[in-house]
């Protein structure tokens, strides 16, 4: 039992990794996790699996998130791009650029942080549920706002503290696009057990599950102009109301879950009673489990250079960004093959 919590979700892992854990199902992410994942590397190649950060282009997949807007830092009154320290342009003069941008965290290739999804709960075991996050992480006193004169922003679970665990480990990808092709299907556990034979069986607790579905290839074709009713029946997603295959992530041990699509599940989910879980594998990794989620990784590239190699493993370096209080953050992953 935890000084936040009485009592947890019967279905998760709260207090296993400690009563102040933040880092979830990435403590199993061990020095000889690391080793393993190392030994992957046959070829030497590195691959960028992040989109460019403009894509998708516009907001019409969320409405709420916009492309990053880039613009000069200012000296003097004047914008510091093909700056002159010395005016006159003598030859021999230095000539600066500099610039700022707005960054919504989630737009783009991405980490969803713990802080990113909670739920309410009974922690207290009053009968009366409050907002928390993974490991009893309290709403209004560890991740702060929208109410009173605090800063906004995640004092616990806060995606810094996934930088600071420097993500690297072995990356296990399922061709779910070999299986699906370009059909919207919601691939629950028979289908998943499908891929999962197809590319060798082999994982374990501290690996982190990447799935290509072919849907960030269809975002670079469509070049900034997402066309949402295509994109909406395109590509697999996983069933997030499917419980065999829930079952499975939990004991199967993967540190981790990222996909090429928008939300690794299916939106909407099946029907469920209510009141439930909008996302429930959202509520399963993130608030239950501590699993991060990556979403809108490419992973076409690595996809076809993998199954040339009759392979499926790799060395995966994804830390998000360093940056303190926020609930998700933009990645730049890296596969060496």
């Amino acid at each position: 039992m935890s000084r936040r919590w009485k009592q947890r979700p019967a279905r998760s892992n709260w207090g296993d990794f400690g009563p102040d854990d933040e880092l979830g199902r990435l403590n199993l992410i061990t020095p000889e996790v690391v080793l393993k994942a190392l030994g992957e590397v046959r070829l030497g190649q590195s691959h960028c699996l992040s989109l460019p950060l403009n894509l998708p282009g516009g907001n019409v997949l969320n409405p709420r998130r916009h492309p990053p807007q880039l613009a000069p830092t200012l000296r003097e009154s004047r914008p510091v791009y093909n700056f002159q320290l010395d005016a006159g342009g003598a030859a021999g003069t230095d000539v600066l650029c500099d610039d700022a941008v707005l960054l919504h965290t989630q737009y783009s290739t991405q980490w969803d942080g713990f802080s990113h999804v909670g739920q309410m709960f009974d922690v207290d075991g009053t009968g009366r549920p409050v907002p928390v996050y993974y490991n009893g992480f309290r709403g209004g006193e560890d991740i702060v706002g929208p109410d009173g004169d605090a800063p906004v922003g995640a004092r616990r679970l806060g995606i810094d503290r996934m930088a600071e665990k420097a993500i690297q480990s072995r990356g296990v990808l399922l061709d779910l696009h070999a299986l699906c092709g370009d059909e919207r299907r919601y691939v629950g556990y028979e289908l998943f057990m499908r891929a999962l034979e197809r590319g060798g069986g082999d994982i374990g607790p501290g690996d982190i599950l990447c799935l290509y579905t072919g849907f960030a290839d269809r975002l670079l074709e469509m070049n900034g102009m997402p066309d949402v009713s295509v994109l909406d029946r395109s590509c697999a997603v996983l069933d997030g109301r499917d419980e065999r295959l829930c079952q499975w992530i939990v004991d199967s041990g993967i540190a981790a879950i990222c996909a090429d699509n928008y939300a690794v599940e299916g939106l909407p989910a099946g029907e469920a009673p209510m009141p439930c879980a909008r996302l429930p594998l959202h509520q399963l990794c993130l608030f239950q489990y501590g699993i991060p989620l990556g979403e809108l990784w490419y992973l076409g590239e690595l996809a076809r250079v993998l199954a040339e190699e009759g392979r499926s493993k790799f060395l995966l370096t994804a830390p998000p960004l360093r940056l303190p209080g926020a609930v998700g953050s933009p990645v730049t992953p890296v596969a060496t093959v």
